[in-house]
C-alpha cells in the first residue's frame, strides 16, 4: 500500500513539473511568440520588444543582407590630392572610406575623417594618404551578423569591406549597420518626416511609409505599379509577401527590394527600399 502511494505521489510530482515547463518554448519562434504575448499584455514595452527580437533574429541574416553594394561605395583612390577627395567626404558626411588603387577590388586601407583634421594646420606641406590609412578588415558576403559583431567587438573595427565568392569587393558593412538590426536606425531613420512619404538615405536606399499613396511611389521612382487593387504601398508589399511580414523580412518587387523595418501583429509601418541592380 505504502508503495502504491509513494508511486502516486511520484506521478502527481512529475506531472505538477511537466505542466511547470508544458509553455516554455521550444524554438526560437516559439520564443518570439512569447515575447509578442509579453508585450501585448505590457510586460515588455515596444522599444525591448524590437530589441529582443533584433538580437535574436540578427543570426538569421547574412552580410549580403545589409551592405552597402559596390555601386553605391563612397571610396577615395590613393592617387588623389586632398582637393580632389575632400569634396565627396563633405558632402557625404561619413567617418570612414575605403581607399583603392587602381580599381574598387583594390583596396589599400581606411581613411578616417579625423585622421584629415592635421590639414587644417598642415596644409602647405607634402600630403601622403597612405601614412594615415589604418589597415582593413575583409568578410565574405556569407558570414553570419551575429558572428561579424562579436569579431567588430573584440578587433575594435568599425567597417569591414565585403569580398564575393570570386574575390571582387561586393560591398561594406559598418558596425552601425549590423546594430541597427537589433536597436533600429540609429540616424533617426524612423523618423520619416510627416508631410513626406520618402526619405532618401546616404547609402542609396530609401525610408518608405507603408501608408505612401502607389501614386506617389511610381511618381517618385519612375515606375508604373498599379493602384487597382491596393492603395498604398504597404499594401503592394503584404501582397508580394503573402502573409502580414515580420521586422527584417525582405521580398523583391520588380526593381526594388524592401525590408520591413517596422512593424506589428496588424499591418507594416515602415520599409527600407534597395534598388537592385539588373
Amino acid at each position: 500500500m505504502s508503495e502504491d502511494r509513494s508511486s502516486n505521489e511520484q506521478k502527481s510530482w512529475f506531472n505538477k513539473l511537466t505542466q511547470a515547463f508544458a509553455h516554455e518554448p521550444r524554438n526560437r519562434q516559439e520564443l518570439l511568440e512569447v515575447l509578442r504575448e509579453a508585450h501585448q499584455n505590457k510586460l515588455l514595452d515596444s522599444e525591448a520588444l524590437t530589441i529582443v527580437e533584433g538580437a535574436i533574429q540578427v543570426a538569421d541574416l547574412q552580410v549580403r543582407d545589409i551592405m552597402v553594394p559596390r555601386s553605391q561605395m563612397i571610396s577615395i583612390k590613393a592617387s588623389h590630392t586632398p582637393a580632389e577627395f575632400l569634396p565627396a567626404i563633405v558632402d557625404s558626411a561619413h567617418s570612414r572610406y575605403p581607399v583603392i588603387g587602381e580599381s574598387l577590388d583594390e583596396v589599400i586601407g581606411i581613411l578616417l575623417a579625423k585622421d584629415l583634421l592635421p590639414l587644417i594646420i598642415n596644409g602647405d606641406k607634402p600630403f601622403d594618404i597612405k601614412q594615415l590609412l589604418r589597415p582593413a578588415t575583409f568578410v565574405p558576403e556569407s558570414k553570419r551578423l551575429n558572428v561579424l559583431l562579436r569579431e567588430f567587438r573584440a578587433n575594435h573595427n568599425h567597417m569591414a569591406v565585403v569580398i564575393d565568392e570570386y574575390g571582387g569587393v561586393a560591398g561594406l558593412v559598418t558596425i552601425e549597420d549590423v546594430l541597427e538590426q537589433i536597436v533600429g536606425d540609429i540616424e533617426d531613420e524612423h523618423d520619416v518626416e510627416e508631410d513626406s512619404y520618402i526619405k532618401p538615405l546616404p547609402s542609396g536606399d530609401f525610408l518608405i511609409k507603408a501608408l505612401t499613396p502607389i501614386e506617389n511611389f511610381n511618381e517618385a521612382f519612375d515606375t508604373e505599379f498599379p493602384d487597382s487593387e491596393f492603395d498604398t504601398v504597404g499594401g503592394l508589399v503584404m501582397n508580394a509577401f503573402g502573409h502580414l511580414p515580420k521586422r527584417n523580412e525582405v521580398t523583391e518587387i520588380g526593381e526594388f527590394r524592401f525590408r520591413v523595418l517596422n512593424a506589428d501583429s496588424r499591418r507594416v509601418h515602415l520599409l527600407r527600399l534597395t534598388p537592385l541592380e539588373r
